[in-house]
């Protein structure tokens, strides 16, 4: 996810890169741009990728959260201690144990399966706020967010199978919330679910629609900066209609 303090001069700093085929990147939902920079800076791609939930924390609404997540709110508080790490980089075995159990759980496999050495990592990049969940002297949940100004990211959270059944992630969502509230953050974006955000279906989209009080839209976008070398590289594609950019790599992740 690209962020920059000047949508306006992204295009003139991508014609002067010296090497290089093409540029991909994906936009910062929350960025300061408009529709004619990004058209302006990608003229070869340009369009919706994923919708992102997002909380308006200087503007919410009587009856936030859902009643849903309200009442296991109340539910995990009768169980479940929150609280801000003061040092997050030291609890990095914590870290690691409760990702693995959420691998486990959830089957997870490909990039999102990080090694042990990337999750410690995670706990020391700069903006980084995490909070911790207890059940008595037991950990049971961690969650990761990262600030920026006035602006917050949700990274990642996981669980105990204690930490699932004592419903952690409505006491740790809770706390962060509030705490982001309390310290003048305008916005929380809690990233994409799957498929379309309306789909309540899917569990991870009516957990996260539940906390968000709109949307917004991350946008793909790409630019060929060597268009002689694309066109060579892209001929044994031939004509491809799926529409995936740069073309030299259609089906390389199917």
């Amino acid at each position: 996810m690209f962020g920059c303090d000047d949508w306006g001069r992204v295009g003139s700093d991508l014609m002067g890169l010296s090497n290089g085929v093409c540029a991909v990147l994906v936009t910062d939902p929350l960025g300061n741009y408009s529709g004619s920079q990004l058209d302006a800076a990608f003229p070869d791609l340009n369009r919706p990728f994923k919708e992102h939930f997002v909380v308006e924390l200087d503007k919410l609404p009587a009856s936030y959260p859902s009643g849903h997540h309200r009442r296991n709110i109340r539910r995990a508080a009768k169980l479940v201690d929150s609280e801000l790490c003061s040092e997050p980089q030291h609890a990095g075995d914590e870290w690691v144990t409760l990702y693995e159990n959420l691998k486990r759980r959830h089957r997870i496999r490909g990039p999102a399966a990080f090694s042990p050495r990337s999750l410690r990592e995670q706990l020391g990049v700069p903006g980084i706020l995490s909070w911790r969940a207890t059940v008595g002297a037991d950990l049971v949940g961690m969650m990761l967010i990262y600030a920026e100004g006035d602006t917050a990211y949700y990274h990642l959270a996981a669980y105990s199978d204690a930490g699932y059944e004592a419903r952690a992630s409505y006491a740790l969502f809770d706390a962060a919330i509030r705490y982001l509230r309390e310290h003048r953050f305008r916005r929380l974006c809690l990233g994409a679910g799957a498929g379309i955000v309306t789909d309540a279906s899917d569990g991870l989209n009516r957990f996260k629609l539940g906390w968000s009080t709109t949307t917004r839209m991350a946008y793909i976008c790409g630019r060929i900066l060597d268009r002689d070398a694309y066109l060579a590289l892209s001929e044994s594609v031939g004509e491809d209609s799926s529409g995936f950019f740069p073309a030299y790599r259609t089906g390389e992740y199917a």
